[in-house]
């Protein structure tokens, strides 16, 4: 049996010494506590940093952010991806106004109500804010306690995690429960290392590990296999014209909804096909380059893409679609990062 005091010791110890330098760990505003964990879901933090600066001047208030204009914020969040969690930022920003006075609660129920905030950031807010002493698990957290407790069960099974959230809840301390949950956080990301060998050397919890007494540290934990993504074909164009470009919002309730994209149509079309596509917008084009293939991997999804640059003499439907100058594809639409091999090119 893994001693609690032990744990808390050692491992507070180990973060007092060794914890990462992060701008949002500066002081315990709940504001940026959120939007450093909001952004720091499925984002590695050498990403997160920049954009949390440049995000925490434009908008450094819940008024700020429940104010902002969907473009602005979505300009802001691009080429973070996952852009659904912008816009449960703007949406959980103005509830907080209405019901909270512009202040973040301090307790994990009430942010869970909240959108865009589950278990894992309504713990971590709660903790490190708000001094609670809650756990904040997440797949980080599940790996090290597997590791520690040699769990040769899947960590993606929802009552191993149940059990797994209950054993660190038990440790949490209640005079520094954020420290706490920041060093395993840290833990996780530096030293129980999730791909490769983790660095067993340096880890405060070596002696207290059953996976690494047993030499099974390459084989805990224990993943449920993943299904393989689906595939979807598209045939983009870079449509110019009088020095600027064609480009159109993606629908809400979708994939990147509200975001900025060059017209396409599904699967990749022969150049027949192409010159037939644009017809149909009523686009006369004298020229037509191939821009080359490009390929962007979403969680379950996967884009196959070919793209081709469309230099039109002529336009008859203008409003079908915003023209877009240079400067303003990078300063003032949004445009998804699955896009960024073909806005290069321009």
């Amino acid at each position: 049996m893994i001693g609690k005091e032990q744990i808390q010791q050692v491992l507070l110890a180990w973060y007092d010494r060794c914890g990462r330098d992060l701008p949002w760990r500066a002081d315990a505003d709940p504001y940026k506590i959120w939007i450093s964990e909001i952004m720091l879901q499925q984002t590695r933090v050498d990403t997160v940093i920049p954009y949390y600066d440049r995000f925490l001047r434009a908008l450094p208030s819940v008024e700020h952010l429940a104010q902002v204009s969907d473009d602005v914020l979505l300009k802001l969040w691009e080429g973070l991806g996952y852009y659904r969690r912008a816009a449960n930022l703007k949406k959980a920003a103005g509830q907080l106004a209405e019901q909270h006075a512009g202040r973040l609660p301090g307790e994990v129920s009430e942010l869970l109500r909240l959108p865009g905030i589950g278990p894992y950031t309504a713990g971590a807010i709660a903790s490190i804010a708000f001094g609670k002493p809650v756990p904040a698990a997440d797949g980080n957290v599940f790996r090290i306690l597997a590791r520690l407790t040699g769990r040769k069960d899947s960590i993606d099974d929802t009552e191993v995690r149940k059990e797994l959230t209950a054993l660190v809840s038990s440790w949490i301390p209640t005079d520094r429960p954020g420290d706490f949950n920041q060093a395993l956080m840290d833990l996780g990301a530096t030293i129980c290392l999730p791909n490769g060998a983790p660095v067993c050397a340096k880890c405060p919890l070596q002696r207290f590990c059953r996976a690494y007494t047993e030499g099974l540290t390459q084989d805990i934990p224990i993943r449920s296999g993943k299904k393989p993504r689906k595939i979807e074909k598209k045939t983009l164009f870079v449509i110019k014209w009088k020095g600027r470009v064609a480009l159109q919002k993606r629908k809400k309730g979708g994939l990147l909804e509200n975001l900025w994209e060059f017209p396409g149509v599904e699967g990749w079309l022969s150049e027949k096909e192409r010159r037939s596509a644009l017809d149909s917008w009523g686009i006369q084009a004298d020229q037509m380059s191939a821009m080359g293939a490009a390929r962007h991997l979403f969680t379950h999804l996967e884009w196959h893409m070919e793209g081709y640059l469309a230099e039109a003499s002529h336009v008859s439907e203008a409003d079908r679609w915003i023209w877009a100058s240079p400067e303003e594809l990078t300063t003032v639409y949004p445009i998804p990062s699955a896009l960024r091999y073909y806005l290069e090119r321009l």
